[in-house]
């Protein structure tokens, strides 16, 4: 828990998602299953509003991100989204732009690694909500497609144009952001896409145990490894090497290093408690 909370009380239900916490593991799953998960604006600004309620919470260690039913998620609802769209204006328009990226920093930003358990299809903001993870545990039936350009709209959305080149290089990031095609699972592992594979119908177990995995280890040591690949993207070396070198001497100060000298000597396993 932070020695800082909110003085708010934490959510109790959540309209647009389902929320299952285990033992520093949270479960969050898009529940549309009649619609593909298809994301509506309150289901933007819950994703959103969940993230920075459990980074403020400070007893998540991992989030696993799934959807219900036959796919991840299949992106903007066309009927709710893109036409209530058509008739907003511009600064409406800019504000809900700018909330779906709040998503992917809050994402990216949260204190704790997030797994996107991802089978069926993973379309438009799904694919992004996938990208933003930081792993993928994908199915063979599953199926990755940015498909911002099919509808008229730019490729770069969502931070798709910053995260995706990063990932699997320019040139396979021009070829999806531009040409807005599928590819299947196993052309999204030859080009990087893909952290772990799983079997039909196993990539929430899987992701379920990493994050098992994840929160029992040192979540310190995994938070602060988040925090420097997500602010080193853009560093020239030197800068880099110095943040590494503070972020290193201040992690000698924790717990959790002083636990593993304890552990090794004693020759027992590490009991980490992620401070």
């Amino acid at each position: 828990m932070s020695p800082h909370p909110s003085s708010a009380s934490p959510t109790g239900h959540w309209r647009h998602l389902r929320l299952d916490r285990s033992e520093g593991v949270a479960t969050v799953t898009l529940d549309r299953p009649d619609r593909l998960n298809a994301l509506t604006f309150g289901a933007y600004a819950d994703l959103r509003d969940l993230l920075a309620e459990l980074a403020r919470e400070g007893d998540t260690r991992a989030l696993v991100l799934g959807g219900a039913g036959r796919g991840f998620c299949s992106g903007g609802d066309v009927e709710e989204i893109i036409g209530a769209t058509l008739a907003m204006s511009a600064g409406e328009l800019l504000d809900f732009t700018r909330m779906t990226g709040q998503v992917v920093r809050a994402i990216r930003e949260a204190p704790f690694p997030v797994i996107a358990a991802v089978h069926g299809v993973a379309a438009g903001a799904g694919a992004v909500l996938a990208l933003a993870s930081d792993f993928r545990i994908v199915e063979p039936g599953a199926r990755f497609a940015f498909l911002f350009t099919r509808v008229g709209l730019a490729g770069a959305d969502m931070g798709a144009a910053y995260l995706l080149p990063r990932l699997v290089g320019l040139g396979h990031a021009t070829r999806l952001l531009m040409l807005g095609d599928a590819v299947d699972a196993a052309e999204a592992e030859r080009i990087g896409l893909v952290s772990q594979t799983a079997p039909e119908g196993g990539a929430h177990a899987a992701a379920a145990a990493l994050a098992r995995k994840l929160a029992d280890g040192p979540a310190l040591a995994y938070r602060q490894t988040k925090a420097l690949l997500t602010a080193e993207l853009d560093m020239p070396l030197g800068a880099a090497v110095e943040m590494d070198a503070a972020a290193q001497a201040l992690l000698m100060t924790s717990a959790d290093y002083a636990e593993f000298h304890a552990a090794f000597t004693a020759r027992r396993e590490p009991e980490w408690e992620g401070r």
